[in-house]
């Protein structure tokens, strides 16, 4: 064995390029099986990362369906998800371009079903007993103040709309039983998020698709439901966490049951449609994924008699993947700490997962990848707070004697969402060059309990600052890290924990902000309708908290930031507006501190373009190089940074 090159943390020369990440990555999206037939969502790198439906059949061959140039894509709530269905073999999908519903038999060309330019579509349930699809319509009408979202019935003959549910501010899952005469759908109005509470309700539903007779199954405005699923026996199924967890229930027609009673989550924050955590594969059987302190298993579930069996725990993570079930088939997206979000079925024989698709095709042996540990710590908040620590790993490297390495603090987005424990190559391109990592599931993410979700509410940039904060100073108490060398980096919401901890608190040394918020007045005002009231619960009512937001807002408080920040942001972002990053930029520029900002045109909230993705990571790689004097591997393209040597 070679003996490690010593070599000065950040320095390390790695096999995890930006061009790897960039150029072999994929994202894998929503699931649907059609029989023994397994479609999913893939984007395409080379392509323009265009998303297309894939397909593997019982003979396990696969195929691409969706022809370029067609991107399976929605953008209602902007965020999308739940944007195609399959019957019978034929596709219904909307398309990114005009946000229109397309129908595809496979063999022809798609082609377009609605003529609706103001309207987009989501969602969708096939029913075949009105040849029509049901599907979460918004439409964006110039006369209104905000988009208007209905449950509308589309003809796949004919392509015309008609509202059956409207009056809510939003609406999902639409869910038709199997006799048809029975509809489930979710609504919820302003202030309130999905997670924060919502309404399932139950109606008839007549020949002619208007409704009767409606009820309300969920147990006032905090009961969060997701999923409503109906069984071949008429039973509904859907997770609700009344119990301070998401845990699966049953409603017979009078009663519902709580089958999970277990100090777990069945469920996960709806930001995007179409998501499913369990999936009934026959009368007796339910398979379901849940997380138990952070890392995701599956079970199986006997509905009648409630007896819960641990199924599988190969694959930790499931946050952000999909899972499908039906008599034929256990599909899902999963990843492990040494295996990228795979598409895998299970069988049941041998007990074992087959990989179908991944999301990254890189060979990088295990040797250079860091394996999370999870941390536990008490931060200035009080509370007990969690985090996933990665230790600088590379085999041919170690750092100098007597010194520790830089940590990375990452804060993930949402704020309702969860930091992952599957191999993101995005981690190990830091840790494979000496960087340590931690990323931290502050005090408002998801995979602990309502209670820890629900802390952030009125505390958005305070508990979630600390907890970072909290995560860097423990590790550099346990001697893990260089206290002089911690960063921190965020996106979107994460991107305004990150500005806030480096605007507010002296702990950092540097930061970059990838399409983060630094003016929550500003982001009230001008984002869009899904999140246009979602600081009421994370900060306060606006207008009447207008001082709190001022308090809270990095961009008014530039005066107190004395430590180096790179800005990302795409031109086409509507969900975090240029704006945040353009005033941020010029605050930070007139103050006279080393600041970069890069700007992609054409990107949105995510960057999705190859080449965007590798210039962003090399950026940021050569921001810290200068920021904290060290040699990168290689030559990378530099990056101006203002007042550097001022």
């Amino acid at each position: 064995m070679t003996k490690p090159s010593i070599s000065a943390y950040g320095s390390w020369t790695s096999p995890i390029t930006p061009s790897l990440i960039s150029q072999s990555a994929k994202t894998l999206g929503q699931i649907c099986l059609d029989g023994s037939d397994i479609y999913w969502t893939e984007s395409i790198p080379s392509d323009g990362g265009r998303i297309a439906i894939m397909k593997c059949d019982e003979n396990h061959d696969y195929s691409l369906i969706t022809p370029s140039p067609f991107n399976v894509r929605s953008t209602v709530h902007e965020y999308g998800g739940g944007s195609y269905t399959v019957s019978d073999e034929t596709i219904y999908f909307s398309n990114y371009t005009d946000q229109q519903i397309y129908k595809h038999t496979q063999g022809s060309q798609p082609y377009r079903l609605t003529n609706t330019p103001t309207s987009r579509y989501s969602d969708y349930t096939v029913d075949r007993f009105r040849n029509c699809l049901i599907s979460v319509t918004e439409e964006h009408l110039e006369d209104s103040p905000e988009p208007i979202n209905t449950i509308s019935m589309v003809d796949v003959n004919t392509g015309i709309v008609r509202p059956i549910v409207y009056g809510s501010d939003f609406y999902s899952n639409p869910r038709l039983d199997p006799s048809g005469t029975l509809l489930a759908w979710l609504s919820w109005n302003h202030p309130n998020m999905p997670w924060d509470g919502n309404q399932l309700w139950v109606a008839t539903i007549n020949t002619d698709g208007t409704l009767g007779q409606k009820q309300m199954l969920s147990l006032g405005e905090s009961d969060s439901i997701y999923q409503p699923e109906w069984s071949q026996d008429g039973s509904l199924f859907f997770v609700s966490d009344r119990t301070g967890w998401w845990n699966i229930h049953k409603w017979d027609g009078s009663t519902a049951i709580n089958l999970t009673p277990i100090q777990a989550e069945f469920g996960k924050p709806q930001w995007v449609f179409g998501s499913a955590t369990y999936g009934i594969m026959s009368e007796n059987l339910i398979i379901a994924s849940r997380t138990i302190n952070g890392r995701w298993g599956i079970t199986t579930l006997n509905p009648n008699t409630g007896t819960l069996s641990e199924l599988d725990s190969k694959f930790p993570e499931m946050g952000r993947g999909d899972l499908k079930v039906n008599a034929f088939s256990l599909v899902m997206e999963a990843s492990a700490p040494t295996t990228p979000m795979s598409l895998i079925k299970y069988d049941f024989e041998s007990r074992s997962w087959n990989t179908i698709a991944s999301s990254n095709t890189a060979n990088i042996p295990t040797e250079y990848i860091s394996q999370p540990v999870q941390i536990e710590y008490k931060s200035k908040t009080g509370y007990i707070s969690y985090a996933n620590y990665y230790s600088p790993t590379n085999p041919d490297f170690q750092g100098p004697p007597n010194t520790s390495p830089p940590l990375l603090v990452k804060s993930h987005g949402g704020p309702t969402q969860a930091a992952q424990v599957g191999l993101d190559y995005n981690i190990q391109y830091w840790t494979s060059r000496g960087f340590a990592v931690v990323d931290v599931n502050y005090s408002g993410s998801t995979g602990y309990g309502t209670e820890y979700r629900n802390r952030l509410k009125g505390e958005w940039g305070v508990l979630d600052v600390q907890d970072c904060i909290g995560a860097a100073l423990y590790l550099s108490g346990q001697g893990l890290v260089d206290k002089n060398k911690l960063c921190i980096s965020g996106g979107s919401a994460g991107g305004y924990t990150t500005l806030s901890a480096l605007t507010f608190h002296n702990v950092f040394a540097a930061g970059a902000s990838h399409y983060g918020v630094s003016d929550l007045i500003g982001l009230s005002e001008e984002t869009h309708k899904f999140e246009s009231r979602y600081l009421d619960q994370l900060v306060g009512p606006y207008p009447s908290a207008h001082d709190l937001y001022v308090r809270r807002s990095p961009r008014y408080h530039i005066n107190q930031l004395n430590c180096p920040i790179i800005l990302f942001q795409g031109t086409e972002d509507r969900i975090v507006p240029q704006s945040q990053s353009d005033l941020m930029y010029q605050a930070v520029l007139s103050r006279n501190i080393p600041v970069s900002y890069l700007l992609f045109e054409g990107e949105q909230h995510g960057f999705r373009k190859p080449e965007t993705i590798q210039r962003v990571l090399e950026a940021e790689l050569y921001f810290y190089s200068r920021i904290f004097n060290f040699t990168t591997d290689k030559p990378l393209e530099p990056v101006p940074i203002h007042n550097l040597d001022c």
